[in-house]
């Protein structure tokens, strides 16, 4: 009997991360083949080009689909989308996977999954039923929902979401995040070694900031990275900034950074960590601030304070860790005080994390194994919620 075949679509570093466990789990079963589909920033020098860091860790690419315009203006965005069907369509018209898995929230994912359709692709979703009331990942992420077949949520909230957006309960598992599996198996570095292996000015516990770009807000960009920027000018300790996503004005938030961290010493800018000094870093820094969704999944495991920078991710769960503040260079230096006061950190030794179930790949894997393969999977039912014993019938407002 032939190996199941199971085509991963990875987009950016921060996807290949939370893919990693399942990945590797994925190489151990035998009965499963896997089909790497990598496009996005992977493929972008600007990016770091980061398709060469999956095949330094071993991993055989299957797939280069190029879709990233050179402009993050909407319109470049949604041509960007456009050229990602276009070339999904191709692809899986040279291969055909039993099984497709997308992740999260991106466009490029939204891109890969929309081809699949007219090809009668299963598609696994990882990370639904989340929300991001700040971004167009919000609405692309709940697409993603009506374009898959097999659902692999963080938590029960996760889940409910799911199920009433008229998924029936069976495709749905209560998987955790798969991030977390990782960071139990790496060995972090130290700080001494975090500066000698990325040549950064970590004389003391930095400031680690990863801040996106808010997509619903893309006009506003530059004015809330230059009120961020603001509030690090007092801070008196060094910087350390990652790159934002490739997301609309996403290059005005870059430059920026660049010119902040030509002005500071204290201060740089890391293109590409790779998991084990992402995660080495946030062991060590004395905060992180910004709006990434790691400083609420991943950043609760490692007892880090996170202070969230307005809307992007309004309306996910999170721990005790995190600090919401606005735009305001004011809110976020009183964020980063409170975040960065004595003693702070130590309170939240004990924190437990929402997004830790405990083993999301073995039961994402072990389901992508056994699944059938059948029409029952393929052709989906919407499963309607019940409606409330004393419900009026609804009527239009424009009714005549």
């Amino acid at each position: 009997m032939s190996a199941r075949t199971i085509g991963v679509v990875t987009v950016s570093r921060s996807d290949y991360t939370i893919y990693l466990p399942i990945l590797r789990r994925m190489a151990q079963e035998p009965e499963l083949s896997l089909h790497l589909l990598v496009t996005g920033s992977h493929l972008s020098p600007e990016f770091g080009l980061t398709a060469q860091t999956i095949e330094a860790d071993g991993w055989s690419i299957g797939e280069r689909i190029s879709m990233l315009l050179s402009s993050d203006t909407p319109e470049g965005i949604a041509k960007s989308v456009g050229l990602g069907v276009l070339g999904f369509g191709q692809a899986y018209g040279r291969m055909r996977p039993d099984l497709l898995v997308v992740l999260g929230d991106r466009f490029e994912m939204h891109a890969a999954a929309l081809a699949a359709l007219p090809f009668k692709i299963p598609v696994a979703h990882v990370h639904g039923g989340e929300l991001t009331q700040g971004a167009i990942d919000d609405a692309l992420r709940h697409s993603l929902t009506k374009l898959s077949h097999l659902h692999f949520v963080a938590t029960q909230d996760y889940a409910r979401r799911v199920i009433q957006l008229g998924e029936e309960p069976w495709r749905v598992t209560v998987s955790g995040a798969p991030a977390l599996d990782l960071l139990r198996t790496l060995e972090l570095l130290d700080r001494d070694a975090l500066a000698a292996a990325y040549r950064l000015p970590l004389n003391q516990a930095p400031l680690l900031v990863t801040y996106h770009p808010v997509t619903l807000e893309y006009e506003r960009a530059g004015w809330q990275m230059g009120e961020l920027l603001a509030a690090l000018e007092t801070v008196d300790r060094p910087i350390v900034f990652t790159l934002p996503s490739a997301d609309t004005n996403g290059r005005i938030i870059i430059g920026m950074i660049e010119d902040f961290a030509s002005r500071h010493p204290d201060a740089a800018l890391v293109s590409t960590f790779g998991p084990q000094g992402y995660f080495s870093m946030m062991a060590c820094a004395a905060a992180m601030v910004g709006n990434s969704s790691s400083g609420l999944i991943e950043a609760p495991s490692l007892g880090l304070p996170v202070v969230n920078i307005g809307t992007r991710q309004q309306g996910r769960v999170r721990a005790a860790n995190v600090i919401d503040v606005g735009y305001s260079r004011q809110e976020i230096s009183r964020g980063i005080a409170e975040a960065t006061a004595p003693g702070w950190r130590e309170r939240l030794g004990t924190l437990r994390n929402p997004y830790d179930q405990g083993g999301a790949a073995e039961m994402i894997v072990r389901r992508l194994r056994d699944v059938p393969l059948d029409d029952r999977l393929l052709r989906k039912r919407f499963a309607d919620l019940a409606a409330p014993a004393a419900a009026e019938p609804w009527v239009s407002e424009h009714a005549g």
